[in-house]
């Protein structure tokens, strides 16, 4: 059950015109289903989800920020019975996206500084002015960031990332910092809404403006959290200078809405940053040791870089050992280091190039910009019909000479180059550090394995780019360049 139908329906009430398109969006880390369902005139974006209280939370929280004149999404229409709403559509350009594609050699320009203050400008009208009024009874799944939810989130780390990462340590020890630390944490002032996820991916630009979405779980808490959780967005990847700086912006934004001792904010700050570090890599444990959705795990190095910082530092105003000792494992984990794909977003254009077999999955994004080009290759003659070819692949010269010969996968692979030379031209010229392209066909092993091995000769040929390409059927990975064409 995916929700279409239903939603084809409220939106055809709703909008009162057919509908003309309902596509699938990039699923995020929760079991939400987003869809981009347009009509003749009008363009929303349709949610299904069956937890209910969170739907009504999101509803709630959604007009309720609306009469205090907060940039968040109308809501349409919703059907609570039915598990569905529709929203306004605020595009596909998130902050995360936005400071990538400016971001020169790594290096965080001025326009993604004054984008990240104008958002902390908005931070403490959701923490304050409509907190002041909020009604935390409908909050999902607790009213308050109390102890338990702290517990929840801690146990979720242990269990999900700690145990599955093979991370050793002593349970009772590390029970023991758990409570030690959130009884710590529990000593900030509280009286605030916490937006819960207040991170890049979360706040979007729409009209040249800051708006923001997946609010879902807010509830009563610290103001530090949500500072936290957006200078220690783990593939935002901000400098300790940036930070700090924005730490003094976020301190002075805020006096205009409630008197608060900056030593006292920041006694607890970078408790926040732990806690919330360690349930973002609770999550990238479940989403990807126990989900197998790999490209969750490849935030886990800017996640450790992050710890590294908070521990180096002694930012910490609490005596936590069993933590201390947790962190220092995972640090310098050689099982984690395999996830770290920083040296190749520093060292220009990486092509990954894939072939795969339409009886399994398309490949995953480790990139995390969700997905790229995929062509479909089942439309040409296939030699795997041949018994002479049944057990080679698209490597071999026998099959490489039968598609040679064949004009329509010529045309195809025409076609594809040309697609495959403005992606790359487009994505050099804008510092771009990772294109996907994928080839898929009945087994996996002559049709698309031939194409993805054409294309990465193809450009390597042409550009200077490094290309990885990766026969999924077949168990074949290899690092190509200029040097070792094919």
């Amino acid at each position: 059950m995916d929700g279409q139908v239903q939603l084809k329906q409220l939106f055809e009430k709703w909008a009162i015109e057919d509908i003309k398109s309902i596509t699938p969006l990039p699923r995020s880390g929760s079991s939400r289903k987003y869809y981009r369902i347009s009509g003749a005139t009008k363009t929303v974006i349709g949610a299904f989800n069956m937890e209910e209280r969170e739907n009504v939370a999101f509803i709630t929280f959604s007009r309720y920020f609306k009469r205090y004149g907060l940039n968040v999404p109308e809501i349409y229409t919703y059907d609570v019975g039915k598990h569905i709403y529709l929203q306004e559509d605020l595009g596909d350009m998130n902050l995360y996206n936005f400071i990538k594609t400016i971001k020169i050699d790594n290096k965080f320009p001025d326009e993604g500084v004054i984008l990240y203050k104008k958002v902390i400008n908005q931070l403490p009208k959701f923490q304050i002015t409509a907190g002041n009024y909020f009604d935390y009874s409908v909050c999902y799944p607790r009213a308050t960031f109390d102890k338990l939810s702290m517990i929840w989130d801690l146990n979720y780390f242990k269990y999900y990332f700690l145990k599955l990462a093979g991370v050793i340590f002593d349970e009772q020890k590390l029970e023991d910092d758990f409570n030690k630390l959130t009884d710590f944490l529990l000593q900030a002032d509280s009286n605030f809404f916490l937006y819960r996820d207040f991170q890049s991916r979360n706040i979007m630009i729409h009209h040249s403006d800051v708006y923001f979405i997946d609010y879902q779980g807010g509830r009563k808490g610290a103001l530090q959290y949500d500072l936290a959780s957006l200078l220690y967005d783990a593939k935002a990847d901000l400098d300790e200078e940036l930070r700090g700086e924005l730490i003094d912006y976020y301190l002075q934004a805020i006096q205009q809405h409630t008197k608060i001792n900056r030593n006292h904010f920041l006694k607890y700050f970078y408790g926040y940053v732990l806690i919330r570090i360690f349930q973002a890599m609770g999550a990238y444990g479940y989403r990807g040791y126990y989900e197998k959705k790999e490209h969750f795990l490849t935030s886990i190095p800017y996640a450790v870089k992050n710890l590294k910082l908070i521990a180096e530092e002694k930012h910490l105003n609490v005596d936590l050992p069993e933590i201390r000792k947790i962190i220092t494992q995972i640090i310098y984990s050689p099982a984690l280091k395999k996830y770290n794909i920083e040296e190749d977003e520093n060292s220009g254009l990486l092509v990954r190039i894939f072939s795969f077999s339409y009886y399994d999955r398309p490949p995953e994004d480790l990139s995390g910009n969700g997905g790229g080009f995929i062509f479909d290759c089942r439309s040409l003659h296939n030699p795997g019909r041949y018994e002479q070819f049944k057990n080679l692949n698209g490597m071999d010269a026998e099959v490489k000479n039968f598609l040679n010969n064949e004009p329509p996968v010529q045309e195809f692979l025409n076609h594809v180059f040309a697609i495959a030379d403005e992606a790359v031209l487009n994505y050099i010229a804008r510092g771009f550090k990772n294109l996907m392209i994928s080839f898929g066909c009945t087994g996996g092993q002559h049709r698309s394995v031939y194409s993805a091995e054409q294309l990465a000769n193809h450009l390597l040929k042409k550009y200077k780019i490094k290309v990885e390409l990766t026969h999924s059927k077949l168990g074949i990975k290899k690092r190509l360049d200029q040097a070792a064409l094919l």
